[in-house]
């Protein structure tokens, strides 16, 4: 295995551009094959569970990253990521003995064992912009979008409505394209509303996107409204949206409005 392929070498040790077609269904190549898509999957996973640790600011087991660290997908993804362990810096190491190793905002590295820390969303840092420059001049490089996420922060003026109007009137010219760009973006579509759910302060609260519904996939599509709502479809008021649900909801909306149609000549 060589970058996420399988390889073969001639008798003279040449790496080939192919696996000879002798070999492609020999159960050696067929089971490294399987191993590849394997740890494609579990490098998404990891990727895809630290990311909702970070959505929902969710505590985690100081223990647990200790043990995950020692697997390099698991560690790709969480090393580097500003965490919150009574003390907020980057973090370097973890070990099930000694907790996790930071590098604080002043330079040092410490070693600290809470029993869980916090992978805080960006719109919950108070030191943002003081953290990404430390984090240009550290070359760090993170996986999981956080430093550097999209973020949006709710505005003073509420509309009066009870929703969002600032991404509605976007076309798409087929539902089905709308409908592929929420499933790229691994936002998940139902009854014609694209939909994130956000854990914050005790509480769930789902985000909802209008994106169109039709019984034709290849009709013109135009997006609508953006609001929130509690699990049971209770719409929630504006001014009691969290930051992180505001934040998560809006970067949704704005990501799907990204994708329409733009006329030609249209700046």
């Amino acid at each position: 295995m060589d970058g996420g392929r399988v390889r073969c070498r001639n008798a003279k040790g040449k790496v080939l551009g192919a696996v000879p077609a002798a070999l492609k269904d020999d159960a050696q190549v067929v089971r490294l094959r399987q191993l590849v898509e394997w740890l494609d999957r579990h490098d998404a996973e990891c990727l895809s569970t630290v990311d909702t640790w970070l959505a929902r600011s969710l505590p985690v087991p100081t223990v647990l990253v200790g043990q995950v660290w020692a697997d390099s997908a698991w560690r790709s993804v969480v090393r580097d990521l500003v965490v919150d362990a009574g003390e907020v810096g980057f973090l370097r190491d973890a070990d099930p003995e000694r907790g996790v190793g930071l590098v604080t905002l002043d330079g040092d590295t410490v070693w600290v064992r809470p029993e869980t820390i916090t992978v805080p969303h960006p719109v919950l840092l108070d030191d943002l912009d003081e953290l990404r420059e430390f984090a240009a001049e550290l070359g760090v490089e993170q996986r999981v979008q956080q430093l550097f996420r999209q973020t949006f922060a709710r505005p003073d003026a509420l509309p009066a409505t009870g929703t969002v109007s600032d991404f509605s009137g976007a076309r798409f010219e087929q539902i089905n394209h709308v409908l592929a760009r929420c499933r790229t973006l691994g936002y998940p579509v139902r009854g014609g509303e694209a939909v994130y759910p956000v854990f914050e302060g005790g509480a769930t609260l789902q985000a909802r996107f209008w994106v169109g519904a039709d019984q034709y996939p290849e009709s013109e599509a135009w997006t609508g409204e953006l609001w929130w709502t509690r699990p049971d479809g209770t719409t929630v008021p504006l001014a009691e949206v969290g930051p992180v649900a505001w934040s998560e909801g809006t970067r949704m909306a704005s990501a799907i409005h990204a994708g329409r149609a733009v006329e030609e000549g249209a700046e």
